[in-house]
């Protein structure tokens, strides 16, 4: 029995010792991480950022066009109107406008921008960060060129 206690009591301390260096490093908090907590109001809200990336190589080279994009400060949500303004921490939306078209189209979705069926050649992509009455924050704009397809074969 007490070479039991013993043995127990060794693979305790055994295995708070392991952690103890984790235990007194400083992990990152979740709002470290993700941010405050979308629960809570936030007070003196600092201002919404857009953060393009160019768009991927891969599926570039492949006539497809994959835009990623995050915000700061801003949600991306499918929530619009008045109301949605009132809303903290502050949410909206993102235009885009390809090619400089006489007409944008609208996405909630916080995921990667795809763009399919554009011709080989030089475009570009204006994505505007949006609040929920659509009037725009900021923006970027992304220029790449299309391969032909035709002349990598």
């Amino acid at each position: 029995m007490t070479l039991r206690r013993f043995t127990f009591k060794w693979i305790v301390i055994k295995t708070t010792l392991r952690y103890l260096p984790a235990m007194n490093s400083r992990t990152p908090s979740a709002r470290d991480i993700i941010g405050p907590s979308p629960l809570i109001a936030i007070e003196n809200e600092a201002p919404p950022k857009l953060i393009v990336d160019p768009p991927l190589p891969e599926p570039l080279a492949q006539g497809r066009v994959f835009i990623q994009y995050r915000t700061e400060n801003l949600r991306v949500l499918p929530v619009f109107g008045k109301g949605a303004l009132k809303v903290s921490p502050r949410i909206g939306h993102i235009h885009i406008t390809v090619d400089d078209a006489p007409w944008h189209f609208v996405d909630a979705s916080g995921e990667t921008i795809i763009l399919v069926g554009l011709e080989p050649g030089a475009h570009k992509v204006l994505i505007e960060l949006a609040d929920p009455m659509h009037k725009v924050i900021t923006s970027e704009t992304v220029e790449f060129t299309l391969p032909d397809p035709k002349k990598s074969s």
